[in-house]
């Protein structure tokens, strides 16, 4: 089977910097097969025959912080998942949506329905975020940049790991998958 794994925090800034044939090689080197790396910033598509996503994904961060002295949050989506994913954004059929304004955080786990209904995130006014099974699905019309509907809002909110693609990479993650 084909999974994508989200690494979160690496290559962003001076700090955390693994370049992108190391991190095939640590894949490699655990048995995952056609690794592909896109982008600088943690993208991984791999192929492994069974997989627990939960547990391969902290055995890769465990290698990591061995490998490199520093910890990082990993979240896998296998193929199905990420198209499913895609297909389910409810903001891009909507007028007026600007296609590079959206995003989406991937979470860990899926939050606990109560927390989901009480979620109070203070937004600009033209934000929406909507949170559907483990992912939230993000419409910044003023940039992610200057969002306050980060990582860290949705993990404390939440109660979960989280990192966030643009739009442009999430699909661009399935079109490499299916290019197997």
């Amino acid at each position: 089977m084909r999974y994508i794994a989200l690494l979160r925090g690496i290559n962003v800034g001076r700090k955390n910097r693994i370049k992108m044939a190391d991190l095939i090689n640590i894949f490699e080197s655990m048995g995952f097969k056609d690794v592909k790396t896109y982008l600088q910033s943690g993208n991984v598509i791999f192929n492994h025959d069974s997989i627990d996503t939960v547990k391969t994904a902290r055995d890769i961060e465990k290698n990591i912080t061995q490998t490199f002295g520093f910890e990082v949050n990993l979240i896998i989506r296998n193929e199905d998942e990420l198209e499913n994913i895609i297909n389910g954004n409810p903001f891009i059929k909507e007028s007026n949506i600007e296609i590079d304004k959206l995003h989406v955080t991937f979470l860990q786990e899926r939050p606990e329905t109560e927390i989901i209904q009480n979620l109070d995130i203070n937004k600009d006014i033209n934000e929406k975020f909507e949170v559907i099974d483990k992912e939230v699905y993000l419409y910044c019309p003023n940039g992610y940049a200057r969002t306050k509907l980060t990582n860290n809002v949705f993990e404390k909110k939440l109660k979960t790991k989280a990192t966030t693609r643009n739009w442009k990479t999430t699909n661009k993650l399935l079109q490499i998958s299916k290019n197997k």
